[in-house]
């Protein structure tokens, strides 16, 4: 295997060979990468996981184009289904790293995209994450850590909202997203003027962010069963323009699905503290 040969899963050789240098028990091995803050770094050891190493996924993507009949309401599917794959492709990359230093779960995700100047139509999807090895068995169950699939848990919680969701009992299984790529037809003409001076609802337009956003939220949900998850925290539901103009839109939710590790879920009611300065 060469250096620019990928391997299976699409990390490079040179991320691979890096990683092992990582490991526990090889030269370098007390050696970690993290890009967690120094408060989240110290709650992440005191919910009882040790940080392994920084781990990314990439994937530069060409969202091709799809035509459509501009004068109604409609998702693109073509492109709901691109911006999907490419965020998939960087997260697997990024939960494959995990997996070569033998990590449970990746805490303090982000998925990003950024466009890049190779096209207006390319854009690279970005996964980045600090994978940790739990320092104990997992409370119930089989004691792993792992998601239903056997995959490493992946979680954009903040280090500080991790440590409070393992403290009350919950574990996080997997990122879970959705997104709807939709077109908001334009208002005809005759609709403009008879609205000017005037303050009244556009329905159509209400009605297609609506139908966009629940589109969203249906598909991250449906991931979330399908990790068997009790719920979902910390979900964000955003809306990105990126390079479509200002008709076209992608409603993107995304959230951390959890289940609960025990059937009490109590933590520790925080102190009042006086100060005795001035």
């Amino acid at each position: 295997m060469t250096a620019t040969d990928p391997t299976a899963q699409g990390v490079p050789a040179d991320a691979m060979r890096r990683l092992a240098e990582l490991q526990p028990g090889r030269p370098g091995g007390s050696l970690f990468t993290s890009d967690l803050s120094v408060n989240e770094f110290l709650l992440v050891r005191e919910a009882g996981f040790r940080p392994l190493g920084l781990v990314l996924g990439s994937s530069i993507y060409h969202v091709g184009i799809q035509l459509g009949r501009w004068g109604k309401n409609q998702e693109l599917t073509t492109l709901s289904q691109a911006m999907y794959h490419a965020r998939e492709l960087a997260m697997t990359r990024m939960e494959a790293e995990a997996a070569q230093l033998g990590a449970d779960g990746i805490v303090g995700v982000r998925l990003s995209v950024e466009a890049r100047e190779f096209g207006n139509d390319i854009a690279e999807f970005i996964a980045i994450g600090t994978a940790v090895k739990a320092d104990a068995p997992a409370p119930g169950g089989n004691g792993s850590w792992r998601n239903a699939k056997g995959q490493p848990f992946t979680s954009d919680l903040s280090g500080q909202d991790f440590w409070t969701l393992v403290r009350a009992g919950y574990a996080p299984l997997g990122m879970v997203m959705g997104t709807c790529v939709y077109h908001i037809a334009h208002q005809k003409l005759g609709s403009m003027f008879s609205n000017i001076g005037k303050n009244v609802e556009i329905e159509p337009f209400t009605q297609a962010l609506y139908d966009a956003r629940e589109l969203a939220m249906e598909r991250m949900q449906r991931e979330a069963e399908e990790l068997h998850a009790e719920g979902i925290v910390g979900v964000q539901l955003n809306s990105h323009n990126h390079r479509w103009g200002g008709h076209t839109t992608e409603f993107f939710a995304i959230g951390t699905a959890v289940r609960p590790l025990r059937e009490d879920h109590v933590i520790e009611r925080p102190t009042m503290v006086l100060s005795l300065d001035g």
